[in-house]
């Protein structure tokens, strides 16, 4: 299992996230900031659990690439 975590309200909207793992994240039209699919906010944290271990990589190079540092992906 994986678990992603994304601070959204921190955001940029740089979209290095959607381009290494476009299965789990969206770019907001409404915004410009993107979206983790499947999340759930709490207290602006949005988490997913994710049951598909092949999602662990391009999800961990989302992270790697983010310039903010606010996703955070670990798999158990």
């Amino acid at each position: 299992m994986v678990i992603v975590t994304h601070q959204r309200d921190k955001c940029i909207g740089c979209g290095y996230c959607v381009e290494a793992a476009s299965k789990r994240w969206r770019m907001s039209k409404l915004d410009g900031k993107v979206h983790l699919l499947g999340s759930i906010n709490k207290k602006g944290f949005h988490t997913v659990k994710i049951a598909d271990d092949d999602q662990y990589e391009e999800n961990f190079v989302a992270a790697e690439l983010c310039p903010v540092k606010i996703i955070k992906v670990s798999q158990i």
